[in-house]
Formats: C-alpha cells, structure tokens, sequence
C-alpha cells in the first residue's frame, strides 16, 4: 500500500500541531543555550509574514515547515520539524522542496534559513545541503550568534536528486 504524504497550509493553533511544535521548542531549548533558541512559537507563526505548513499521512501530522517573508524578494525557511517516527523517509525533504516551490510562486529570488550548529543539527544541516543550500553571512537576527548555522539557496536551483533525509 503507497503511503501519501499530503502538504497544506494549516492552522498551528491546531491541538495536533500545537503538540508537534510544543516537542519542536522543547528539543531546541535542550540542545541549544537559551539565547540561541530561534525556533517560533505558535504566536511567531501567526505573524503576517509567515505561512505556515503541515505535512500529513493519513490525517496524522508528521511534520510541519513555514515560509516567512524578509522583503519582497527573500524569505526564510522556520519552524522545520519532523516527527521522530517519520524521520528518514522523505517528510523534512518534501517539506523543503515544497517551500522552496510556494517561494518561486511568490517570485522571491532567494531563501535562506538558519540552523544550529551544535551536532544535534546535523541531520538538519545535511538534508538542507543535499537540497541545495549553501552557508551564507548571517543575517538578522542571527549576526554574532555563535550557535547559528546560516544557509541560503536561490530560488530555481533545488537539487534534483533522489537522495532521502
């Protein structure tokens, strides 16, 4: 039986995904000094600026992403989270891929994103590089951050391969 993974826009105010996002804040805070934590809050992620995504199997939430607007022309990658049980099978991937692709819709010219850059964001790292992103400066927020991995695509340049999370 195929599995199908479904991608919308949805509401992180939703009991399901509050919880995800509840695990998602909690794993950064564990692993990252608190003045590095830059993960958002449901509240972060009601802001005009971002749209937030989910992705589904079956109705069950098994990883969420969001695209937040910088300016007319660049936007960020947030929130990205997938559920421990999906991990590996292509979730974070199709997430990626997926904001990547509303960014093009959008005519934004590039995408960064910022992770950690302690080990436990390795995985993170990697998916994001055999997507196509690149290390960049850092931006915003994240200037001077020494627990901050910045990273940044131009849009229309995802790699195409078939390599999973």
């Amino acid at each position: 039986m195929r599995v199908t993974l479904v991608i919308a826009e949805d509401d992180p105010r939703a009991d399901d995904i509050r919880a995800l996002l509840e695990r998602h804040l909690a794993f950064n805070r564990e692993v990252t000094p608190p003045e590095g934590v830059h993960a958002l809050d449901v509240d972060g992620l009601l802001d005009p600026a971002v749209t937030f995504f989910s992705a589904r199997i079956d109705g069950q939430v098994v990883g969420v992403g969001a695209l937040k607007q910088l300016d007319d022309s660049h936007a960020e990658l947030k929130s990205m989270h997938t559920v421990q049980a999906a991990r590996r099978q292509g979730v974070g991937r199709a997430m990626v891929v997926h904001l990547l692709s509303v960014a093009a819709e959008r005519n934004y010219q590039r995408v960064s994103l910022e992770t950690g850059a302690m080990p436990a964001f390795a995985p993170a790292r990697s998916l994001y590089t055999k997507v196509g992103f690149r290390p960049c400066p850092s931006y915003g927020e994240y200037v001077g951050s020494p627990t901050s991995v910045c990273m940044t695509i131009t849009v229309g340049s995802v790699a195409r391969t078939s390599d999973q999370e």
